[in-house]
């Protein structure tokens, strides 16, 4: 996952993934709002005389990205430009899509700046390997979900233990550990019901998709991971589908929360810090 450097001084990593789906229902799933909420994160373009002229992405409280859409060519490419993290260059982001043979597409997602050192070239390359757990779910939600309506339900919290404990932690009492990909599974009693098969686990990092069917269909995608600076946490974010998703969002989300921090209380240092 090498960083291609041209002697202009444009530093690039592409990254692309294959998907069921024609180009036009392809380019539904990641050139629109509802589209993107639906596998990746709460999205939406801002549009002028009915053309997008900028992207909104919501990562999460205070993590709100903004960028301008530099080129839109539906259903092939459109191009965008955004702030950088931390002081880099901005940053600019190709999405196309590529019909392939059999009802299948390429979808390729080019990040790029200009630099003349190497200083981002690791965020680069982590950029690039966040973004195969969210192409997972896309290729779930076109392959069983595709065009429906969806909701975000996200619960994560922080924990007092190495990403492994907490893995270890989070999939047992779910039901989920030692799960093979293609097994039904239910959660064990005294969690928030959930039902469904095993649609992808790893621990290199920790990950997994289970698509469901209850409380709702949908995808939920577990994970535990550090922060810079060495804080551990456990998130679990549902995709759910259907014309009852955006009322089981509330309904649910207060449940799964209270869950979490029930199994992985607060570190003291971050209660005290409150």
């Amino acid at each position: 996952m090498s960083v291609k450097k041209d002697a202009s001084g444009r530093r690039s990593i592409q990254v692309e993934f294959e998907v069921p789906g024609t180009p036009e229902e392809v380019w539904q799933a990641i050139a629109t709002g509802p589209g993107i909420s639906s596998w990746f994160v709460p999205a939406e373009f801002e549009e002028r005389d009915g053309k997008p002229v900028a992207m909104k992405l919501n990562f999460g409280p205070g993590m709100e990205s903004r960028s301008v859409v530099t080129a839109w060519d539906p259903p092939r490419m459109f191009a965008a430009q955004g702030e950088g993290w931390g002081g880099s260059p901005p940053i600019a982001t190709e999405w196309s899509v590529e019909a392939r043979g059999g009802g299948i597409c390429i979808v390729r997602i080019v990040h790029s700046l200009f630099a003349n050192t190497d200083d981002w070239d690791n965020q680069l390359e982590g950029t690039k390997s966040g973004w195969s757990g969210f192409f997972r779910t896309l290729r779930i939600y076109l392959t069983h979900f595709r065009g429906q309506r969806s909701a975000i339900m996200q619960v994560m919290t922080p924990v007092a233990s190495t990403d492994a404990e907490a893995w270890e932690t989070l999939t047992t009492a779910l039901g989920v550990k030692g799960l093979s990909v293609g097994q039904r599974w239910t959660t064990p009693a005294g969690v928030p019901p959930l039902s469904g098969v095993v649609e992808y686990v790893t621990e290199s990092p920790y990950d997994a998709l289970l698509r469901l069917d209850k409380p709702g269909l949908g995808v939920a995608a577990l994970g535990a991971f550090s922060y810079p600076g060495g804080q551990s946490m456990v998130a679990m974010n549902f995709y759910l589908y259907g014309d009852g998703a955006a009322g089981t969002v509330p309904r649910e989300t207060p449940r799964w929360q209270a869950w979490l921090q029930e199994r992985f209380p607060m570190p003291t240092e971050l209660s005290k810090s409150e």
